[in-house]
């Protein structure tokens, strides 16, 4: 006499949807869509550098972004700007 597995394991009924994933992902697109245009506004006076100087600027430019969304997820998340 096995008991229906499906019976042994509770039942988490999922959390009810809420506001802050859809409006934090337009969040995320405004915030890459405004870094990105700040880095082609300076594409003028990057490009004059050397390449050596360019490769620097571009890596930091390509993982600056990425910082500042730690807590917009956090919030996303949890509801509160810190874990």
């Amino acid at each position: 006499m096995t008991a229906d597995p499906e019976q042994n394991t509770p039942h988490n009924p999922p959390d009810p949807p809420n506001w802050r994933q859809p409006f934090g992902m337009i969040v995320i697109l405004l915030m890459i869509l405004l870094w990105s245009g700040f880095v082609l506004g300076m594409i003028d006076r990057i490009s004059e550098l050397n390449f050596w100087l360019q490769l620097p600027i571009y890596i930091f430019a390509g993982i600056a972004w990425i910082f500042p969304l730690k807590p917009l997820l956090i919030w996303m998340n949890t509801g509160k700007f810190r874990s």
